[in-house]
């Protein structure tokens, strides 16, 4: 049975043993991952391009990193009522590998320096490939959450790592808002298919993924600014994923 944690019983944990404690209650005993990777890019790895128009080539360009990150679509599934979603662990009763998703918000206009108080929704589907709320599921609401960014810019999840569905590689989808829940910025978080391979081995999830990150329609052009920064740990103990959002 998986643990449930309100928004009261959560304020009074440390961090770390609120995660301890989630892990925990998803099945398995677990060691969160201890090292993470700083969240500042490599700038041989990105690419800061500007057309005649003054938006971003995220095909081509010069060296930067502090590039806005793409905007992308929606997705035919996002949060209905996610101001009723104001939660940390946001598993509820799916089986999966555990997953800890690490969210920085950044300001481009400001030299990426980090964005305080800001919305932070995230939603994926769960190991079978479904969402919540939609389809079979239209009365529950797992794997969708809200969280506000701290002094830091900072936004952390406990979920599982999502699964696949047909036509479209291993994303998370989210948004950033600010306080008046005006939309920031859309965008997805893609995954390294050496991880989703070794993740889909498992016995919760359906093998590996049809599509491929190259071959994905919604982000296969802008890739390398929707992988994430980093992502640690195993099928055992579960991952860890740090993704800065630049808004």
């Amino acid at each position: 049975m998986i643990g449930i944690f309100t928004s009261e019983n959560i304020s009074v944990m440390k961090r770390k043993d609120f995660l301890r404690r989630g892990m925990i209650g998803a099945g398995t005993i677990l060691a969160i991952p201890s090292v993470l990777t700083n969240c500042s890019k490599d700038d041989s790895a990105i690419t800061d391009a500007v057309d005649e128009t003054g938006e971003v080539d995220y095909e081509s360009g010069t060296s930067g990193d502090c590039v806005v990150s793409p905007q992308e679509t929606a997705g035919p599934y996002p949060i209905k009522t996610p101001a009723q979603l104001v939660r940390e662990n946001i598993i509820a009763d799916r089986p999966g590998v555990p997953l800890l998703i690490n969210i920085i918000v950044q300001d481009q206009s400001n030299s990426c320096e980090p964005v305080a108080d800001v919305l932070v929704d995230v939603w994926h589907c769960d190991a079978d490939g479904n969402y919540s709320e939609y389809g079979s599921y239209t009365s529950e609401h797992f794997l969708r959450g809200r969280q506000t960014t701290d002094t830091n810019g900072n936004a952390s999840f406990l979920s599982i790592y999502p699964g696949w569905y047909r036509g479209r590689a291993p994303h998370i989808h989210l948004e950033v808002l600010d306080s008046n829940e005006n939309s920031l910025k859309i965008t997805q978080i893609a995954f390294p298919e050496d991880v989703s391979d070794e993740v889909y081995s498992t016995s919760e999830y359906n093998g590996t993924a049809d599509t491929s990150n190259n071959q994905d329609g919604i982000f296969q052009d802008s890739l390398q600014y929707n992988m994430l920064d980093s992502i640690t740990g195993n099928t055992t103990d579960g991952f860890t994923l740090t993704k800065t959002i630049i808004i």
